[in-house]
């Protein structure tokens, strides 16, 4: 039987991905094509790889042996950068998220547009570590869905922390719990500027009675950072609670999610 001819070797080498691996329009197919280039060798003809080769099986196995503990904050992001963008070195991009976005929650938290404005970042690897974000949320979320809310605080917390920390305007979210005060529906009611959201407390009433709610939990964000109430946070609070009370509806609490950590009125004795 003769064997058939097939492409010289070298083609395997040196072809970069083909068009079924990213789309046309995707940035990671551009670095791929025009980064990764031939594959080099040496003198004795043995294949030479870029750089990063090297550097990206070492923090694989450090992940392997040691967990997340055995990484800093950077190297967790470049290894998720390694499957986003395989032909390049992601190091400095990693770098670069960090220094712009500060914390791995800044960086996932960020809006796509503010994402791609940092070199090596284009649409679809914004997409994907929005995605991570996403995929995040709805793990803790998870945690508290089904559950007494009143019994699982710190998921509570957990959960209203990744939703909203980073949020670059404030945003009204509402916690609606049966009698067993379980959680039944999580809602945004209404999202505003970089310091004001409009809040109508009837609204609020109305809908807990659609949902047959019987108590509520109130939270909204600081987009400073800061999370300490402010008084049209606390004057709004107690109009909710005057208009819940007589229908029955109690306001177990509310939380101001900021950058640098919450506060709870029942925990400031606000209400």
């Amino acid at each position: 039987m003769t064997k058939r001819p097939g492409p010289p070797q070298d083609e395997y080498r040196s072809a970069p991905p083909g068009d079924d691996l990213f789309p046309p329009d995707d940035e990671r197919r551009f670095f791929a094509l025009n980064e990764a280039g031939p594959v080099t060798v040496d003198e004795a003809g043995r294949e030479k790889q870029a750089h990063y080769h090297g550097h990206r099986e070492r923090l694989r196995n450090r992940f392997r042996e040691g967990g997340d503990a055995a990484l800093a904050d950077y190297e967790l992001l470049e290894l998720l950068l390694f499957r986003l963008i395989p032909r390049r070195d992601t190091k400095p991009i990693a770098k670069a998220l960090l220094d712009r976005f500060k914390t791995l929650g800044g960086v996932l938290g960020a809006p796509a547009p503010l994402l791609q404005e940092v070199s090596g970042i284009g649409e679809a690897v914004a997409l994907d570590l929005k995605l991570v974000a996403a995929l995040s949320r709805r793990t803790l979320k998870s945690e508290i869905r089904g559950k007494q809310v009143l019994g699982s605080w710190s998921a509570v917390i957990d959960y209203c922390h990744s939703a909203m920390a980073h949020e670059p305007r404030e945003q009204f979210r509402i916690l609606f719990l049966d009698k067993r005060n379980t959680l039944i529906a999580d809602e945004v009611q209404g999202q505003g500027t970089v310091d004001h959201t409009p809040v109508y407390p009837r609204e609020v009433v109305r809908r807990a009675l659609e949902l047959s709610a019987t108590a509520i939990i109130l939270v909204h964000n600081h987009p400073s950072g800061d999370p300490t109430p402010s008084r049209a946070d606390i004057d709004m609070t107690h109009t909710i609670i005057s208009t819940a009370k007589p229908l029955g509806i109690t306001v177990h609490d509310h939380i101001i999610v900021g950058k640098d950590g919450h506060v709870s009125f029942k925990g400031l004795r606000l209400i």
